[in-house]
């Protein structure tokens, strides 16, 4: 087996379990754990995996975005305290949007249920998970529905949004740099994203600690468009703080 056939199968063997080991790997190709170290760190370099102590986990890009059903197996409980941290910052706003994703989606499950509530979203999921809530107003973006995440995109969802002024915007992304900012693999969604962060008053972000450093293909926002990141304390204090230094308050849980 060639290197690039090699690192080709570590990318699958990644993108189909959610992380490696490196031990695991050597194993399987039959190759020293020096060359597999050697292989995560072509493969880091060219932006396809993130190394991490003992193995690597897959980074979305341009050419690669899992779908909602996967996401919701991986990162879970870390996923869980983020979206309830982030919810905690509702606070007094009317009206909220929530993004395609499933930590958004995890964020409309945590939402304050003692007060009335307009939310707008592009989610089939977030729609549906919401519309039966008492005091609740549920407003679902037209628009072609994606297979892969079930929201619905294209420029009659993005028309839509620029009718709004929402208070407070739950935003996703596949990706969110220093140097990049927000970004996500398909230009639909990041249009979607996009006029959601004009749209509203106020905007958090809410990720796991892998999206950051990861940059995919369409930029739909800034670091300093954000009030604030909600992620967890696998994202390094020292790493947070340098977000921090860009405008948005970060928030570790």
């Amino acid at each position: 087996m060639s290197a690039e056939e090699r690192q080709r199968a570590i990318v699958g063997a990644a993108r189909r379990a959610g992380s490696v080991e490196v031990t695991h790997l050597a194993e399987e190709l039959g190759v020293a754990k020096e060359t597999v170290r050697r292989d995560l760190r072509v493969l880091e370099a060219h932006g396809l995996l993130r190394r991490t102590h003992g193995g690597a986990y897959p980074v979305e890009s341009a050419g690669f975005e899992t779908t909602l059903a996967l996401r919701a197996t991986r990162h879970v409980p870390e996923k869980r305290r983020i979206a309830a941290a982030a919810a905690e910052l509702t606070g007094e706003a009317e009206t909220v949007f929530i993004d395609e994703g499933f930590t958004p989606q995890l964020i409309a499950e945590n939402l304050p249920r003692d007060r009335q509530l307009t939310v707008v979203t592009a989610s089939l999921a977030v729609a549906g998970q919401l519309a039966a809530v008492e005091g609740f107003t549920v407003l679902l973006l037209g628009g072609r529905v994606r297979g892969g995440t079930l929201a619905t995109v294209d420029h009659w969802t993005a028309r839509m949004l620029a009718g709004f002024v929402i208070d407070l915007a739950f935003i996703g992304a596949n990706g969110i740099s220093r140097t990049h900012g927000l970004t996500t693999p398909d230009p639909a969604v990041g249009e979607v994203k996009r006029q959601a962060v004009l749209a509203s008053r106020r905007r958090v972000f809410a990720g796991i600690h892998t999206k950051f450093g990861a940059a995919g293909f369409c930029r739909f926002a800034d670091i300093h468009d954000l009030d604030v990141i909600v992620t967890s304390t696998s994202l390094s204090s020292a790493e947070a703080h340098r977000y921090s230094l860009l405008g948005p308050q970060v928030i570790r849980v």
